[in-house]
């Protein structure tokens, strides 16, 4: 069933990213997400970066329309859905890839005192597209990668992983599938867990266009565990 919510404010976070924070709160666990219906349009799936809070990049007609949009104007959201992360270990690491960063941020943001120690690896082409950096206030180590090298050092957040695995008890990863492909060999499959991403229509497993092998992404996931990933990405 769809809650009609108003954007109470947007504003832009890097290059072609905005957030719209919302006049509902939603309870979620972190990884979870929402089907946002617009009139005509179309209908999306976004993960909460918080509570009444989605980030969004402009890649098409649905969310350049979304772009448009301002305070006082609706959107129908529906869920939340799927799986979440899993609060494990003590000492932990998240890499993001660009704009893979709000399902993480949400994470930090709930979740920071239950972890002993947080380390955000946040990969992206250049500084313009680094989403969410008031993420330094939930996290206690930023190490950041640029494709250009216009800000941290130049490279790939994996890089920085399989450099530091042994220091992380868990890794979350949520980015562009090759670099997760890349996090899963890092870390062999184990003490790591993926939010993956296919093309969703239903949001409630029902008609299957989100399969990834035996997995239904809106229904199994679209968190899981990296043994369960093993021969699919």
């Amino acid at each position: 069933m769809y809650s009609v919510v108003e954007l109470r404010e947007t504003w832009d976070v890097a290059k072609d990213v905005k957030a719209f924070r919302l006049s509902r709160r939603f309870n979620f666990t972190p990884g979870q997400f929402v089907m946002v219906w617009l009139p005509g349009v179309g209908e999306k799936p976004f993960s909460l970066a918080w509570k009444d809070m989605i980030v969004v990049k402009r890649v098409g007609a649905f969310t350049s329309k979304l772009f448009e949009l301002g305070e006082g104007e609706r959107l129908w959201v529906r869920g939340p859905y799927g799986r979440g992360f899993e609060s494990r270990g003590e000492r932990i690491a998240l890499v993001a890839g660009g704009i893979g960063i709000p399902p993480l941020y949400s994470l930090a943001r709930a979740w920071r005192r239950d972890f002993e120690g947080i380390t955000l690896i946040y990969g992206a082409r250049s500084w313009e597209e680094l989403a969410l950096m008031d993420i330094e206030n939930y996290v206690d180590e930023i190490a950041i990668t640029t494709d250009d090298g216009s800000a941290g050092r130049r490279g790939f957040p994996t890089n920085v992983l399989k450099e530091r695995k042994g220091e992380f008890d868990q890794v979350y990863a949520c980015g562009p599938e090759p670099m997760l492909k890349a996090v899963l060999r890092v870390m062999n499959y184990r003490n790591v867990q993926i939010s993956a991403e296919r093309y969703m229509k239903c949001g409630i497993g029902v008609c299957g266009s989100c399969n990834l092998g035996k997995y239904l992404v809106c229904r199994d996931g679209p968190v899981f565990d990296g043994f369960q990933l093993r021969g699919l990405l």
